[in-house]
C-alpha cells in the first residue's frame, strides 16, 4: 500500500534529474532571453525574404533574396530548435542542402533525417530483448516496438502532407500534431521501462542502452517540430505570396464543432442507431459475439466510415484497434447497457500502456453510448480502461471507469463530450491535445493513505501543441470521498492543463494542485491555469504558488484552449455531428 509521501506514479521523475533540469532550464531561459530579439528579426527577415523572392522569381530559385548563403540560412532556421548543432549537421549532410535557402526545403530535409533515424531505432527493441530473460522488461520493450513503429508513421504522414500543394494553416496544424505525437511515442518507450523497478534490468543497462539509441531520433523529431512551429508557421502567418492561396482556417461551423468531423460523421453521432457495417451481440443475434472479431473485419486504412454496433451486454475482452484501423465508429445501446470490461494491470506484470481494456491508434475513431471499464481495482495500481492515440477522435456519451490511470489520452487530437470519467490517481493522463466538454469528472475513494490527482499531463517538448483542456465540466465525487483530492499534478517538464468554466465541488483540496515530487515545486516551464470556474471548490485564494500556475487567465489566453483553437476543432469536428462549443 502506497502512502502519500512514498507514492510513485507512472513515469516518475528522479529528484536529482529534476534539480538538474531546473538548473538547465534557468541557463536556457537566460540564453533565450538574450538571443530572442536578434533571432526573431534575423530569422523572420531571412525566411520571409527568401519566400517573397521565391514567389516573385519566375525561374531562378537558386539566388537568395537576402545576403545569406544557404549555410547561413540553414543556421538561422536551426537556431529556433532545441538542438541547433544536430539540426545543422544532420540537414547539411543531405543531398541538396546547400543548393537552397528555402526554409520549406530545410523542413523537408529535417523530416527525411528524422524518418531515417526513427526507422533504424525501430529495430532496437527486438535486439535488446535478447539481452534479458525478464518477462516484464520484454513486455516493456514490446511497447517500445509498437510506439516506435507508430512514430515512423507520424513522421511519414508529415512528409507526405508536404507533397502536391502549398501549405495551409490546417496542414501546418496537422504536421505539428503528428510531430508532437512522434515525440510522445518515443517518450512512451522510456515511460514503460522506467516504471519497472531497477532490479528488472540488472547489469544489462537496457534503459541506458535504449536512451542512447534514442538520442538522435528524439532530437531530430524535436528539430522538425520546432521548425514547423516557429518557421513554417511564420510563413503562414505573414501571408507571403507563395502561401497566400491557402492561408487561414476555414469558416467556423455554427455548431461550434471542429471541422475535422465530417457532415456524415455528425449524422452518425446524432442518429440513435446508425446503420452498422457489422453487429456484435453476446447472445449470438449479430454478426459476431466478440468485439475483437468485428475489429478484425475492419478494412485496413479505410477512408470510408466503418460502423460497429455493439448490443447491450458486458463483453469481457481486451480490444486493440491498431494504426491501420482508420475511421471506425463503435456505438452501444447506452452507457449503462453496453460495457467492455478488462482487468489487465501493472502489478500483475503488464506495462501501463498495455493494460487498456480498449486501445485505439488508427485515425478518426469515434465511440458513443458505451462504457469502458478496468475492474483490476486500486490494489493493482495502474490499470487503464481506455487508451487513445487516434488523431481527430471523438467520444460522445461514454463512460470510462477504473481507479489509477483510467483514461490514457496518449497522443494526437481528441474530443470528449458528455462523458463520465471515474478514477483515483492520475485518472486522466497522457500527452494528447485533448478537450473535455460538458463531462462529469468523478474522483472516487482510493486506498488508505493515498491521494487523488484528477489529471497528469505529460508534455515533454515545449514546441508540442499538446495539453489537457477541461471546459464546462462538473467535478463531483462518485460517492463518499475523504482522501485529499487535487485537480492534477504536472507529470513532465512542460505539462499543460487548463480547467475553465467548470463547476468544482467542495471535495477539492484548497491547494488545487499537487507537485509530482513531494515538497518540490515543478519547473516554471509548466502551464497550469484556471478560468471562470464556479462551485464550492473553485476559489483560487489558497491555491499553489508555483511560477507555472495561473489562478486566472485573460479571455485571450483562455481562448487558446477552446475546441476551435486548441484542437483545431472547427476544421474537423463538424463532420462528426457531435454537439460542441468551439469558443468560450
Amino acid at each position: 500500500m502506497d502512502s502519500i509521501k512514498s507514492f510513485k506514479g507512472y513515469g516518475k521523475v528522479d529528484p536529482a534529474e529534476e534539480q538538474t533540469f531546473r538548473k538547465r532550464t534557468r541557463k536556457r531561459l537566460i540564453v533565450l532571453i538574450v538571443s530572442a530579439v536578434v533571432l526573431v528579426a534575423v530569422i523572420i527577415g531571412a525566411v520571409v525574404g527568401v519566400v517573397v523572392h521565391k514567389g516573385k522569381s519566375s525561374s531562378d530559385d537558386s539566388i537568395p533574396a537576402s545576403s545569406m548563403t544557404p549555410a547561413e540560412s540553414l543556421k538561422a532556421v536551426c537556431s529556433v530548435t532545441r538542438y541547433p548543432s544536430s539540426c545543422f549537421s544532420s540537414i547539411s549532410s543531405q543531398a541538396g542542402a546547400f543548393n537552397t535557402t528555402d526554409p520549406e526545403m530545410f523542413f523537408k530535409l529535417s523530416l527525411r533525417v528524422a524518418i531515417n533515424e526513427m526507422s533504424k531505432l525501430s529495430e532496437v527493441p527486438s535486439a535488446l530483448m535478447e539481452k534479458t530473460d525478464d518477462a516484464q522488461v520484454k513486455a516493456a520493450l514490446t511497447v517500445c516496438g509498437t510506439v516506435f513503429d507508430d512514430a515512423v508513421d507520424r513522421l511519414n504522414d508529415s512528409l507526405s502532407s508536404l507533397e502536391g500543394e502549398n501549405l495551409s494553416s490546417s496542414k501546418i496544424d496537422d504536421m505539428k500534431s503528428w510531430l508532437s505525437a512522434s515525440i510522445t511515442d518515443q517518450e512512451t518507450c522510456l515511460d514503460a521501462l522506467n516504471e519497472l523497478n531497477s532490479t528488472h534490468y540488472g547489469n544489462s543497462s537496457i534503459v541506458e542502452d535504449i536512451t542512447t539509441a534514442m538520442e538522435n531520433s528524439t532530437q531530430f523529431a524535436s528539430n522538425s517540430l520546432a521548425i514547423a512551429a516557429k518557421i513554417v508557421s511564420v510563413l503562414s502567418n505573414v501571408k507571403v505570396p507563395i502561401h497566400r492561396r491557402l492561408l487561414g482556417f476555414e469558416r467556423s461551423d455554427s455548431s461550434g464543432f471542429p471541422r475535422w468531423v465530417s457532415a456524415g460523421d455528425r449524422r452518425l453521432l446524432q442518429e440513435s442507431k446508425p446503420t452498422p457495417n457489422v453487429t456484435v451481440a453476446a447472445d449470438g443475434t449479430g454478426d459476431f459475439t466478440k468485439i475483437k472479431d468485428a475489429v478484425n473485419a475492419v478494412p485496413k486504412k479505410s477512408k470510408a466510415r466503418f460502423v460497429i454496433y455493439i448490443k447491450a451486454g458486458t463483453y469481457k475482452e481486451n480490444v486493440i484497434l491498431d494504426k491501420n484501423k482508420w475511421n471506425v465508429m463503435m456505438y452501444g445501446d447506452g452507457q449503462t447497457k453496453t460495457t467492455v470490461s478488462g482487468s489487465l494491470n501493472f502489478i500483475d506484470g503488464t506495462p501501463t500502456f498495455s493494460t487498456a481494456t480498449v486501445a485505439v491508434a488508427g485515425k478518426g475513431f469515434m465511440a458513443k453510448d458505451m462504457t469502458f471499464i478496468n475492474t483490476a481495482g486500486p490494489e493493482k495500481h495502474q490499470a487503464v480502461a481506455f487508451r487513445s492515440g487516434s488523431d481527430q477522435s471523438v467520444y460522445y456519451r461514454c463512460t470510462f471507469d477504473a481507479f489509477q490511470d483510467t483514461l490514457y489520452a496518449h497522443s494526437n487530437r481528441q474530443f470528449y463530450r458528455e462523458c463520465d470519467i471515474i478514477g483515483t490517481i492520475d485518472f486522466i493522463f497522457g500527452n494528447a491535445a485533448v478537450v473535455f466538454q460538458n463531462c462529469n469528472i468523478k474522483p472516487r475513494q482510493p486506498l488508505a493513505n493515498q491521494f487523488n490527482t484528477i489529471t497528469a499531463q505529460g508534455k515533454k517538448d515545449p514546441n508540442q501543441n499538446t495539453g489537457i483542456s477541461i471546459q464546462k465540466c462538473t467535478f463531483s465525487p462518485l460517492a463518499t470521498l475523504t482522501a485529499p483530492t487535487y485537480l492534477g499534478r504536472p507529470w513532465k517538464n512542460y505539462s499543460t492543463t487548463v480547467i475553465m468554466q467548470s463547476d468544482i465541488g467542495s471535495f477539492l483540496n484548497p491547494l488545487g494542485w499537487k507537485e509530482w515530487i513531494s515538497n518540490v515545486d515543478p519547473p516554471s516551464t509548466i502551464f497550469y491555469a484556471e478560468y471562470q470556474n464556479t462551485g464550492a471548490g473553485s476559489s483560487t485564494g489558497q491555491r499553489v504558488k508555483w511560477p507555472g500556475y495561473k489562478p486566472s487567465l485573460t479571455n485571450v489566453e483562455a481562448g487558446k484552449f477552446t475546441v476551435g483553437t486548441f484542437i483545431q476543432g472547427r476544421v474537423w469536428l463538424p463532420e462528426t455531428s457531435v454537439t460542441f462549443e468551439q469558443a468560450l
